[in-house]
């Protein structure tokens, strides 16, 4: 599975493709398989985002989106030292992945 991640071009906050727009959530994220580089071509254009990428991840347990490497887990969770500033800090899931 392949997703894709980068920077919102105005803010600097971590984005992640939903299939139409990019999200600050990377639950949104939709698999683009074999049109990664297509989309990031066309959203590199349109100067969205900044820095875009593909990367791999893999469903969880219960069929959420997940990160496959460290380093993008934890862009996608933000703060790993005080899980109040964390992106959605009221959720309780917020700070269960195993990173």
């Amino acid at each position: 599975m392949k997703i894709l991640t980068g920077n919102d071009l105005k803010t600097g906050a971590v984005t992640w493709w939903t299939g139409y727009d990019w999200s600050l959530h990377v639950e949104d994220a939709v698999d683009v398989g074999s049109e990664a580089d297509a989309i990031l071509a066309r959203e590199e254009g349109a100067r969205r985002v900044n820095a875009s990428y593909a990367i791999d991840a893999v469903r969880d347990t219960d069929g959420g989106v997940r990160p496959a490497h460290i380093k993008d887990r934890i862009r996608a969770l933000g703060p790993t030292v005080r899980p109040d500033l964390t992106l959605k800090p009221a959720d309780p899931n917020a700070g269960n992945w195993v990173i």
